[in-house]
């Protein structure tokens, strides 16, 4: 039961790790790391949606993040999304993609859960490429939080689970990519990537370009997929 070699991913996922040390090598502060961060996704959601991806899911921000980071980073973090995503959402939806966002809004900025919530509802149905925004997200939470509803639907089956997690609806990754060089994946997607092909890279996500992308693609493609099975 293995995928065809030289078959582009329908989803792939992105640990988009490394702005703050990219920012600590230049002797800047973690907010201009972030806004680097932010210009090199807008560019790699770009390239996905060329190369024929259907799903692009983009680890932006973590539970452990909101819990963790200063109040003065995350609310740089918060206002780059009132920069940058309102202008993006609208280019993309123009060009016939959807944006959809996965995690608990409630903790955000109120303005700042009516924008995200606002491009997702902007998205046009039946999209030829979606860009999925993990914001407060964490896999953990997300399982637990499906478990109750559906026992409370009546019980828990793969099935059942998989309709009351976020990302109902969307294929399970293919790729998993994490920058930064931490080879781990840190509360993402945990039930998701049960067989995920998994890609680390030593690049920091601000010094990650198209042409990096390209290359993890190129290594899952060659690749066999046997989903737990023998050779």
């Amino acid at each position: 039961m293995s995928r065809a070699l030289n078959s582009v991913p329908r989803h792939v996922g992105i640990i988009m790790d490394g702005n703050g040390r990219w920012a600590k090598k230049r002797l800047m502060p973690r907010s201009y790391g972030h806004n680097a961060g932010m210009k090199a996704m807008i560019k790699i959601s770009e390239r996905a949606a060329e190369r024929g991806i259907e799903y692009l899911t983009v680890y932006a921000l973590s539970t452990e993040n909101i819990i963790s980071r200063p109040a003065d980073e995350l609310e740089g973090l918060y206002n780059l999304l009132r920069k940058y995503f309102g202008e993006n959402a609208q280019k993309l939806c123009a060009e016939g993609s959807a944006i959809k966002i996965i995690g608990d809004l409630s903790a955000l900025p109120p303005d700042v859960e009516e924008l995200l919530k606002k491009g997702e509802a902007n998205s046009p149905e039946n999209a030829r490429f979606t860009l999925v925004f993990a914001i407060n997200y964490g896999s953990r939470s997300e399982i637990a939080r499906a478990a109750n509803l559906a026992a409370a639907k009546g019980g828990i089956t793969e099935e059942s689970l998989e309709n009351e997690l976020y990302t109902a609806g969307i294929p399970a990754p293919d790729l998993i990519i994490r920058t930064g060089g931490e080879m781990r994946l840190s509360n993402f997607l945990l039930y998701q990537a049960a067989y995920a092909e998994l890609y680390f890279t030593k690049v920091l996500f601000p010094d990650f370009t198209p042409a990096h992308f390209d290359k993890a693609i190129e290594e899952y493609m060659s690749r066999e997929r046997r989903y737990g099975g023998s050779r």
